[in-house]
C-alpha cells in the first residue's frame, strides 16, 4: 500500500513539473523578447513600430488561439495537443533563431504565439484533470508562481543572453528547455481516458451564467493589473524623478511578491473555498487600486510599495480561486476549453489595460508627451487612473458570484 501511495507521489509530481515547466516557457516567450527590442531596432535598422510587432504578433495569435487550442484539447486529446504545442513553440524558436530579417522573425513569433496558446491553456487544464479536489488551489496556485516567475525572469535573463550572445541568445535558449518539456510530456502525461470523446459544442459557447461571470471578472483584473505595469514606469520615474535602475527595482516588488505569493494562495483557497478566497482576492485588490491613486501622492515610493504589497497578493489569491471555480464547474470533456476561455478573457484584459487605460492615464496628465509633462500632471494622471482601476473592482466584486460569500461572518 504505502509503495503505491509513493508511486502515484512521484507520478503526480512528474506530471506536476512538465506542465509548470510548460508554463514557464510560455511566459518566457512573452515577456524576454521586449528588452531585445533596441537591438533589433539596431540589427534591422527598421523604425521601432516595426519592430515592435515581433512582440505585438506573438501576443495577438496568442490571444486568438487560446481557445482554439483548449477547444482541440478536448477533442483531441489534452496530452496530444499539448505535445503539438511544445513542439510548434520550439520549431518557431529555431526559426527565431536563424530568421535572416525581420518579416521572417515576425512571422516566426506569431508561429510561436500559437505553439505558447497550447501551453498555457492544455497546462491549466492538464493541472486540473491531476490535481485531487483537496489540492486543486495549489495547483492552480503553483501555476500562477511559475507564470509570474516566467514574467519575472524574462526580462532580466533576455538583457544576459543578449551581452553574451547576441539576440540570437534568447531563442537558441529555448531550445533545450522546450526538448527536455517534450520530452517530459511524452514520457510522464497520461493518455486522456476520454480523448476524442467529447460532444460537439460552439467554440464560444458559454456553459452558465457563473461562468460568465468568472470571465468578467477575470477580464477586469488582468485590465486594472497591466495598468500598474503600464503607467507605473511612467509616474516612478517623471512623477517620482527615479533613475531608471531604481524604477526596475520598484517595479520588480510586484513579480516577487507574485512568486511568493501564488503557492500559499492556493493552499488557502484549499482550506476556505474557492467563493470565500475570491471575494478576499477582489477586496484586496480594490483597496489596493485606490491605494495606488491616494498613497504615492502623497508619501511616495513607500506609498507605492505598500499599495503594491496589497494588491499583489490579491491578484494572486483572486487567479487561483477564479480558475479553480471556473474549472471545478466544468465538465470533464469541456475543461480545455473553459481553460482558454479563461485565458481569453485575460489576454484581452491584459490588452485593454495597456490601451484604454494608457489612454486615461494620458487624458489625466492632459498630454500624450510625457517627458515634457510636470511632476503635478503626472501625478494628476496616476489619481484618476487608479480612481478608475478600484471603481472597476468595485464592479467586479458586483458582478462576481461571491456577494454572499464575502459578507458572511
Amino acid at each position: 500500500m504505502e509503495q503505491a501511495i509513493a508511486l502515484t507521489s512521484r507520478k503526480t509530481r512528474s506530471i506536476t513539473i512538465t506542465l509548470a515547466l510548460s508554463t514557464l516557457l510560455a511566459s518566457l516567450g512573452t515577456s524576454i523578447v521586449n528588452v531585445a527590442l533596441p537591438t533589433l531596432t539596431e540589427v534591422f535598422s527598421a523604425p521601432f513600430a516595426r519592430v515592435q510587432m515581433v512582440v505585438v504578433a506573438f501576443l495577438a495569435t496568442m490571444t486568438i488561439s487560446v481557445v482554439i487550442a483548449g477547444r482541440l484539447g478536448d477533442r483531441l486529446g489534452l496530452k496530444r495537443m499539448l505535445v503539438t504545442g511544445l513542439a510548434l513553440f520550439n520549431v518557431a524558436a529555431a526559426l527565431c533563431a536563424v530568421a535572416p530579417d525581420l518579416p521572417l522573425l515576425i512571422v516566426a513569433r506569431a508561429l510561436q504565439g500559437i505553439g505558447a496558446a497550447f501551453l498555457m491553456t492544455l497546462s491549466m487544464a492538464m493541472m486540473r484533470q491531476s490535481a485531487d479536489e483537496a489540492r486543486a488551489g495549489r495547483a492552480m496556485g503553483l501555476l500562477g508562481t511559475v507564470s509570474a516567475m516566467g514574467t519575472a525572469l524574462g526580462p532580466s535573463l533576455g538583457g544576459l543572453l543578449i551581452s553574451a550572445t547576441g539576440w540570437r541568445g534568447i531563442f537558441w535558449m529555448q531550445l533545450p528547455l522546450t526538448a527536455i518539456a517534450l520530452l517530459l510530456a511524452l514520457a510522464k502525461l497520461p493518455v486522456d481516458s476520454g480523448e476524442g470523446k467529447s460532444t460537439p459544442a460552439k467554440l464560444l459557447q458559454v456553459p452558465d451564467k457563473r461562468l460568465a461571470q468568472n470571465l468578467i471578472v477575470n477580464f477586469l483584473v488582468a485590465a486594472v493589473m497591466m495598468t500598474t505595469l503600464v503607467v507605473a514606469p511612467f509616474y516612478l520615474g517623471l512623477g517620482l524623478g527615479l533613475g531608471k535602475t531604481s524604477v526596475g527595482l520598484v517595479m520588480a516588488i510586484g513579480p516577487a511578491i507574485s512568486i511568493f505569493s501564488g503557492i500559499p494562495s492556493g493552499r488557502l483557497v484549499d482550506i476556505h473555498g474557492s467563493g470565500r478566497m475570491l471575494g478576499v482576492g477582489l477586496v484586496l485588490l480594490t483597496a489596493g487600486a485606490f491605494l495606488l491613486a491616494l498613497l504615492p501622492n502623497l508619501i511616495g515610493v513607500a506609498g507605492y510599495a505598500v499599495s503594491i504589497a496589497i494588491l499583489t497578493p490579491g491578484y494572486q489569491l483572486f487567479q487561483a480561486a477564479n480558475n479553480t471555480a471556473a474549472l471545478a464547474n466544468a465538465p470533464q470533456d469541456r475543461r480545455g476549453t473553459v481553460s482558454g476561455l479563461l485565458n481569453l478573457s485575460r489576454n484581452t484584459g491584459l490588452i485593454a489595460g495597456a490601451s484604454v487605460m494608457g489612454g486615461l492615464f494620458a487624458f489625466g496628465i492632459g498630454t500624450g508627451d510625457f517627458t515634457h509633462a510636470m511632476p503635478a500632471a503626472i501625478a494628476a494622471g496616476m489619481r484618476l487612473t487608479f480612481l478608475v482601476a478600484g471603481s472597476m473592482m468595485v464592479v467586479a466584486i458586483a458582478i462576481a458570484p461571491v456577494r454572499s460569500v464575502i459578507l458572511r461572518p
